[in-house]
């Protein structure tokens, strides 16, 4: 466990060392997109990094991190969709891709988006949902929502209170993210409801 720690320690530097490239939006951008499709470290580390340097540019890091989340969410399902269960087999445990077909399941593509309320990292969804064949207009619109949630909470955040907040974020943004998509799935059960009551009513006149 103490090897373990000290690697994601070092990936973690490594991260936040990127903050003082010439050009960290790139690499903030490279990093959301991998992490949607196949790398294991969340950009979150870079974003915070650079919005405590640059608080007043921290709402326009968390606007590229969520465009490289949902491109590379894209192509994560793309890979699924390619690749089919086989692959999925292949790079996880039965374990998650069952958790994450069940959510399928129940909740179509918006799991997408209740993607934050679990353990299971978000790549797995992203290439399960092509791989399981998921709607992807909606898909992409609960990734969207999803991602850009996560990381424009953070980079509010930052926005206002800059370094101060650095180690609140880091300690409780998947918590963050648990809000959002908690109201992301309210705001589709309420959809859902009204508009299945609307059709009933409709088809009763």
């Amino acid at each position: 466990m103490g090897f373990l720690h000290q690697i994601k320690e070092s990936m973690f530097a490594w991260m936040e060392g990127l903050a003082a490239t010439p050009h960290p939006g790139w690499w903030l951008f490279a990093l959301a997109f991998a992490e949607s499709s196949f790398f294991p470290l969340p950009p979150d580390i870079l974003l915070v990094s650079l919005g405590v340097v640059n608080p007043s540019e921290a709402l326009w890091y968390a606007a590229i991190a969520t465009a490289g989340s949902v491109i590379g969410g894209a192509f994560g399902y793309g890979i699924g969709l390619k690749g089919g269960r086989p692959l999925l087999y292949r790079f996880f445990s039965e374990t998650k891709i069952h958790s994450v077909e069940r959510m399928y399941d129940r909740y179509n593509a918006w799991a997408t988006g209740i993607a934050g309320l679990t353990p299971i990292p978000y790549k797995v969804f992203t290439i399960g949902g092509g791989a399981f064949k998921i709607n992807f207009r909606v898909f992409m619109l609960a990734s969207l929502l999803s991602r850009g949630g996560r990381f424009f909470a953070e980079g509010i955040l930052l926005f206002f209170f800059g370094a101060p907040i650095r180690d609140f974020i880091y300690e409780y943004f998947n918590w963050l993210s648990l809000a959002f998509v908690l109201l992301l799935v309210g705001g589709f059960w309420l959809v859902h409801h009204f508009g299945k009551r609307a059709s009933v009513e409709n088809s009763a006149v």
